[in-house]
C-alpha cells in the first residue's frame, strides 16, 4: 500500500467552550508535542493524519471549532456530515463542564444519528487545580449516554453510550487514546453496517484502497457471470 493511501476517511469534530485547550489536543496528536504559543481558534481550523488500526489505514480529518459564543452558527454548520465528536471540558472549570450540554444538544441535533460522541477531560496533568472529577465526569457520561428520539410518533428511549476520557494536551496522556478510541468505533460501525461510507452525510469516505479492492471485486463478479452466461 502507498504511504499516502488509506481505506477509510472519518470526519471528526472537536467542540467545547473556549479555552479548553481543542487545539492544543489536536497539535499534540498531529504533532507529538505540546504547542506552546496556542491562542484561541477563530472560525475553523482542521489537520489530518493517517494512523492504522489492525489491517486498516484510517485518514482523519479533525475539525476544530472555535468555542466562542460568537461563532456559535458558524460552527454548527459543520456539524453534518461528522462521524465523531470530542466533546472538550477544562477539568480546572467547572464552567466548561457545565457548558458540555449544551455542546452535546447541538451535536445531537444537528449531526447524524449514528455520530460517534466522546466526552474529553483535558488538562489532568493539573491536579492541584481540578474542579472537576473523574468520578463525576463518568457518571455524567453514563447518564446522557441515553439519548430520546421521536420516531413515527412515538418517544423511544434509545442507548447511545457515550465515552468518557481525560487527556492532558501538555504531557501527551491519553492524547492518542481519545482519537484512536473514536475511530475504532466508526470502524466498528461500518463493518457492522450502521454507518454506510456511500452514504452522503455519513462523515465518512472510501479511500483509494477499499475503492480499488471494491472496483477489483466488482470486475471479478461481472466476470464470473459472464463465464456463467456461455
Amino acid at each position: 500500500m502507498l504511504a499516502d493511501a488509506y481505506d477509510f476517511l472519518l470526519k471528526l469534530l472537536l467542540v467545547g467552550d473556549s479555552g479548553t485547550g481543542k487545539s492544543c489536543l489536536l497539535y499534540h496528536f498531529l504533532e507529538n508535542q505540546f504547542k506552546k504559543d496556542s491562542v484561541n481558534t477563530i472560525g475553523m481550523e482542521f489537520g489530518t493524519r493517517i494512523i492504522h488500526i489492525g489491517d486498516k489505514s484510517i485518514k482523519l480529518q479533525i475539525w476544530d471549532t472555535a468555542g466562542q459564543e460568537r461563532f456559535r452558527s458558524l460552527t454548527k454548520s459543520y456539524f453534518r456530515g461528522a462521524a465523531g465528536a470530542l466533546v472538550v471540558y477544562d477539568v480546572c472549570n467547572r464552567d466548561t463542564f457545565l457548558g458540555v450540554r449544551s455542546w452535546l444538544r447541538d451535536v445531537r441535533t444537528l449531526a447524524n444519528p449514528e455520530l460517534v460522541i466522546i466526552l474529553v477531560g483535558n488538562k489532568n496533568d493539573k491536579a492541584d487545580e481540578r474542579e472537576v472529577s473523574y468520578l463525576e465526569a463518568s457518571r455524567f457520561a453514563q447518564e446522557h449516554g441515553k439519548l430520546r428520539l421521536k420516531l413515527k410518533d412515538k418517544t423511544n428511549s434509545m442507548k447511545k453510550e457515550m465515552m468518557f476520557l481525560e487527556a492532558s494536551a501538555l504531557s501527551g496522556d491519553g492524547v492518542e487514546d481519545v482519537f484512536f478510541k473514536c475511530a475504532r468505533s466508526i470502524l466498528s460501525k461500518i463493518e457492522t453496517g450502521q454507518i454506510d461510507p456511500e452514504r452522503s452525510g455519513s462523515g465518512v469516505q472510501f479511500g483509494d484502497s477499499s475503492f480499488r479492492r471494491m472496483t477489483q471485486r466488482t470486475r471479478i463478479r461481472k466476470k464470473e457471470r459472464s463465464c456463467c452466461s456461455f
